[in-house]
């Protein structure tokens, strides 16, 4: 696969890797458990590691590889220098491997505040040989309870894989190397509450919740595996700058836009048939009176 020199050439390229909608495997994509190459930012210039006393650490002298350490005294974690409002933010990780169980590594954008926005990407850890769990949420104005969860078909812990949010006045699609594997659209005039009025930092961190994480908090972390550590590389954010009150989007973003075509929602349906573990709108024990409106 040939790398891309800007995100414009992700919508330019025939191939249209990354954050794509269009992307096209040579073999069938839900079994290509290949990494997607994509440019990349700076984790020097672009982020600060704000916590983890010294368990974060940029890797390399380009800035490109970022590693979070969690130990029994700490976790650890990133932010971005920048605010945005509406943006597309990708990363590639490989996951903690072996016995996980009682840790969540995440990648997320969220607002600060009491009522605020957050966008979701965790993963939570597991024992060896058990699949670890991708966990997906919409937060608008500090009200979540929109979860969907997933087994990939890859196992992220061998390899590097590229998740993306995809955010814009219209939608917010979640995808894995290209694919997509939820979109939660907004539905405002329905009720639904979406995030469209509070800017947000990307986030990453590597951090212990043993009490819930794996299998609701039955399988605890073993510290003498300790510590467990997750890789990032190939950060990049093509957003809304906000600044001074406001925003300011690159001309012609692709992103701003976007949606699923009928292909890409085929292929998140197929996805979301094999390898959906849990959907809020399937359970009717937590919405006796009936699903949230978002979900009909």
């Amino acid at each position: 696969l040939r790398y891309i020199k800007s995100p414009r050439d992700i919508y330019n390229n025939t191939m249209k890797l990354s954050c794509g909608t269009s992307f096209v495997f040579l073999v069938l994509f839900l079994f290509a458990a290949q990494s997607v190459h994509v440019y990349a930012g700076s984790f020097h210039k672009d982020v600060q590691i704000h916590w983890g006393d010294g368990r974060g650490k940029v890797r390399d002298r380009d800035g490109k590889l970022l590693s979070l350490s969690l130990d029994k005294s700490s976790g650890s974690g990133f932010q971005s220098n920048q605010e945005f409002l509406y943006g597309k933010a990708e990363v590639q990780m490989k996951l903690v491997p072996g016995n996980s169980a009682g840790t969540v590594t995440t990648f997320y954008l969220k607002s600060p505040g009491t009522t605020w926005d957050e966008i979701d990407f965790e993963f939570l850890g597991n024992l060896s040989g058990h699949p670890i769990t991708l966990h997906t949420n919409v937060y608008t104005k500090g009200s979540g309870d929109k979860e969907q969860q997933f087994h990939l078909w890859f196992d992220p812990t061998v390899n590097f894989h590229t998740y993306c949010i995809t955010w814009n006045p219209q939608r917010i699609i979640f995808t894995v190397d290209g694919i997509p594997i939820r979109e939660f659209k907004n539905s405002m005039s329905r009720g639904v509450p979406f995030p469209t009025s509070q800017p947000m930092r990307l986030y990453a961190s590597l951090w212990e919740a043993e009490h819930w994480a794996t299998r609701g908090g039955l399988e605890k972390t073993d510290w003498s595996k300790a510590p467990f550590t997750a890789f990032y590389r190939n950060y990049n954010v093509d957003g809304c700058v906000w600044a001074n009150g406001k925003s300011s989007c690159p001309a012609n973003s692709p992103w701003f836009t976007q949606q699923l075509d009928s292909n890409g929602q085929t292929r998140m349906k197929a996805v979301q048939s094999k390898y959906m573990v849990y959907n809020y709108c399937n359970d009717k024990n937590r919405f006796p009176r009936g699903v949230p409106a978002e979900c009909s």
